[in-house]
């Protein structure tokens, strides 16, 4: 009796509802018999942004062969090598390729050096208060967009800014703090950092506590077991952090306009004044294309030496 009861007082859920409406709705739109097809369908969104950009590397490749007309400030029909000899033979590109590729470099060693240190407290601290600070302090950079943090490190590291005036109450004298290349890779280690230890983190999370407990019983000291234990077996967090953190620095536009005051550009920077400055859209796309071909050439070496598995967080393959 009771069950009968149960039964006539059950009400069936409205979110039931919707989703056998929803079932609905997909059985007549992809029928059961195209379902072997149904992997090709959820990765389409992610092809037609692939075949877009390829379109577009392509329309790039394309401008890229033609040169400026300086009478007409078009770009001449001819096609021809003239902008990619005119980057070879220009000690300004190659200065500016060099300085891109050194701040990358340096951006990735602090950062790594910094994140490190920060994910294996996050990871591996027993208080659940430290990590949630530690967390907050992690995403709370990504709720200020990049120029706003790059305007913040001018307003601290300015001559009349909270830096100088600490080191002022020590007499020195204010110090010219910005606009140079330290001041750069500064701006890009403190806007990378969230990205490294995001990355970081589920490798060391990965990590047994007891492989590090085996390691001290055996009488290595907290040093000793993490050079040896942790750091290895974190390799694949460190590397795919340092790739991620290496191509973004390369390709970063902001940090060196506002932190480098227009002396310290880089690559990305060099690009937008072809395009938008002197308007030489072939020149400006030869410059996209070496650096497409540049970072393909570092995804392509971190991927020879440590092999593709690493990225997934395996082993190399």
């Amino acid at each position: 009796m009771s069950q009968e009861n149960d039964t006539k007082t059950f009400r069936y859920p409205l979110r039931w509802r919707i989703m056998d409406a929803l079932e609905a709705a997909l059985d007549v739109l992809w029928p059961r018999r195209l379902s072997p097809y149904s992997g090709w369908a959820l990765i389409m969104p992610a092809l037609l942004l692939v075949g877009i950009l390829v379109l577009g590397l392509f329309q790039i490749a394309e401008s890229s062969l033609h040169v400026l007309d300086r009478s007409t400030f078009m770009p001449a029909e001819e096609y021809t090598l003239a902008n990619y000899e005119m980057v070879a033979d220009s000690a300004t590109y190659w200065r500016v390729l060099w300085r891109s590729l050194l701040g990358a470099g340096l951006t990735v060693f602090f950062t790594l050096l910094l994140a490190l240190p920060y994910s294996y407290i996050m990871v591996r601290t027993p208080s659940a208060a430290v990590r949630k600070a530690l967390l907050v302090a992690l995403f709370l950079p990504f709720f200020i967009g990049q120029v706003v943090r790059a305007y913040g490190i001018l307003i601290v590291l300015g001559t009349s800014g909270a830096v100088n005036d600490v080191l002022g109450l020590f007499g020195v004298e204010p110090v010219r703090l910005l606009f140079n290349f330290p001041a750069v890779v500064f701006g890009l280690v403190q806007y990378m950092l969230p990205f490294a230890v995001l990355m970081l983190a589920p490798a060391l999370t990965a990590i047994p506590r007891e492989t590090e407990t085996a390691a001290s019983s055996l009488g290595a000291n907290w040093v000793r077991t993490f050079w040896h234990v942790v750091i290895p077996m974190a390799k694949p967090g460190l590397v795919g952090a340092g790739l991620v953190v290496g191509t973004l620095s390369l390709t970063d536009f902001a940090m060196p306009a506002m932190l480098g005051g227009g002396s310290q550009d880089f690559i990305a920077n060099a690009i937008y004044d072809q395009f938008f400055r002197t308007a030489d859209q072939g020149l400006g796309a030869a410059l996209a294309l070496l650096l497409v071909a540049l970072g393909s050439i570092l995804v392509g070496i971190v991927i020879a030496v440590f092999g593709a598995g690493t990225l997934g967080m395996g082993g190399k393959k």
